[in-house]
């Protein structure tokens, strides 16, 4: 049976936030805290490592009217170029930062096991920074579209976060 064809996410937005504010709303837990995850969760823990080979962990609450549960997210720094660029694998996890698979917790097959994710940051001007979001990898399907939208939502909670 044929591999089905894959495709990457690439969200482009704009904050109103200077880049080295939007840097550390990426890399330091106390800021990503505030923002990770779609509207109405929340994150009640973030640890980072921020170092090539380092590993994060961000936790994600959902809302009493989604069941509450919370879920993991962890993964490696490939490549780290301050203010300018971030590459990353990212997954679901446990607690610890063990990787599970999606199927395990009822996922659908079209949510990939691990995800390669590159952000771009780029100074506009002092007071505003784009970012390049480009998630690698995804089969076209509900968890694709469920992802584009919950990154857009979080970075909307990313930029609320930084007034």
């Amino acid at each position: 049976m044929a591999e089905a064809q894959k495709f990457d996410i690439v969200i482009n937005r704009i904050v109103d936030a200077p880049l080295d504010l939007v840097w550390r709303a990426w890399t330091e837990p106390e800021h990503i805290m505030k923002w990770w995850g779609p509207q109405d969760f929340t994150s009640p823990s973030a640890t980072v490592d921020l170092h090539e080979g380092g590993r994060f962990v961000f936790a994600m609450e959902a809302p009493a009217y989604q069941g509450g549960g919370v879920s993991y997210t962890a993964g490696t720094y490939k490549k780290i170029v301050k203010h300018e660029r971030l590459e990353f694998t990212q997954g679901l996890s446990d607690a610890d930062g063990k990787a599970i698979d999606p199927a395990s917790v009822g996922m659908p097959a079209d949510f990939p096991a691990e995800i390669e994710t590159v952000i771009e940051f780029r100074r506009i001007r002092p007071d505003m920074t784009e970012l390049v979001i480009t998630e690698r990898g995804w089969t076209p399907g509900q968890m694709m579209v469920f992802s584009y939208a919950g990154m857009h939502q979080s970075i909307d909670k990313l930029g609320a976060s930084l007034k």
